[in-house]
């Protein structure tokens, strides 16, 4: 095995959900297994369930030395198809050792160059006490990163989004022409001088301020901004009708103003392709682009397609940023 490949950790998310399936068949595809050395950070017995009903070998091993190793940092609990406050409390448990691994000084055995984590629920997150409204805020808290951002990456289309995890009542409150541009400068998006589109956020971009006056007052000062710094971008463009352009080539990236603007689109489109990537950060972090899926949970009918391309898009993030 080559010596110079990255060390990824891979987090099982909720026990009770797709993860151990998703991450099991998509670790078993051939020559995944050979691009980086991976540390799954889980527990044995969903992985093993999943593994036999897909008719997988188990690849990985707890030996510290092992191409893929198993690491269980909490005693096992029973998996539940359903939202737990024991799921919440080990899935998030899983995260918090893959970030102690990624903040270790780089020449430690432990350390980790990038994390890609399973779905986790976070209503079960919740119900163990811990109130982050999903993985990219407590990632962004726990590596002090205040300029950050949810980017979906696929080959139809990329999207980065101005809000995240809030309500669609505090999303006018929450925009700001500083956010915003902070979300439209972002430059770890692997995509070089990217053609930039800047989505409305009131229908028709707000139809010169008869429809609302965000648009022209928040939204468009920024792209100003932008343009003002040499960037390539346009808008604000309808959210309805913008997509239609980006998917056509004459767009690089779109920017969303809030969750379901930007991700209905992306998870219609390219649902087993899309990644979910949190930039700004110091550490690689991706992650497929769906949820727990409780309802086919241990029924062996995941694609593990998301959880396959989030797998290869942290490995050539990881070794290009030098491992």
């Amino acid at each position: 095995m080559p010596a110079q490949i990255p060390h990824l950790a891979v987090t099982l998310g909720d026990p009770g959900g797709i993860g151990p399936e998703v991450i099991v068949k998509a670790l078993s595809v051939p020559g995944i297994a050979q691009q980086a050395r991976f540390s799954i950070i889980g527990l044995a017995d969903p992985l093993s369930a999943a593994a036999a009903q897909a008719g997988v070998r188990p690849i990985w091993s707890t030996d510290p030395g092992a191409p893929v190793r198993l690491i269980e940092p909490c005693p096992p609990v029973t998996p539940i198809h359903e939202t737990s406050a024991s799921g919440g409390e080990v899935s998030f448990q899983f995260c918090l050792e893959a970030i102690r691994r990624a903040k270790l000084d780089r020449a430690h055995p432990d350390f980790v160059h990038g994390t890609i984590t399973a779905p986790i629920s976070k209503e079960a997150w919740h119900l163990a006490g811990h109130k982050y409204p999903g993985h990219t805020e407590l990632f962004a808290e726990q590596f002090h990163t205040a300029d950050f951002g949810m980017f979906f990456y696929s080959p139809k289309l990329k999207v980065i989004l101005a809000t995240t995890h809030i309500p669609l009542c505090d999303v006018t409150r929450t925009l700001s022409t500083a956010g915003i541009l902070r979300t439209i400068a972002c430059r770890d998006l692997g995509i070089a001088a990217p053609r930039i589109a800047v989505c409305g956020v009131n229908p028709h971009a707000g139809e010169s301020g008869l429809l609302g006056q965000e648009d022209d007052a928040i939204i468009k000062p920024a792209i100003l901004a932008a343009q003002h710094e040499h960037l390539d971008v346009k808008g604000p463009f309808p959210g309805d009708t913008i997509f239609i352009a980006a998917l056509a080539g004459h767009f690089d990236l779109v920017v969303a103003m809030y969750h379901d603007q930007g991700l209905i689109p992306v998870k219609l489109l390219a649902r087993d392709t899309a990644v979910n990537v949190t930039v700004g950060l110091p550490t690689v972090r991706t992650s497929p682009d769906h949820g727990t899926a409780f309802d086919i949970a241990g029924q062996n009918r995941a694609d593990p397609g998301s959880m396959l391309a989030a797998i290869e898009l942290a490995i050539t993030m990881a070794s290009s940023r030098g491992t």
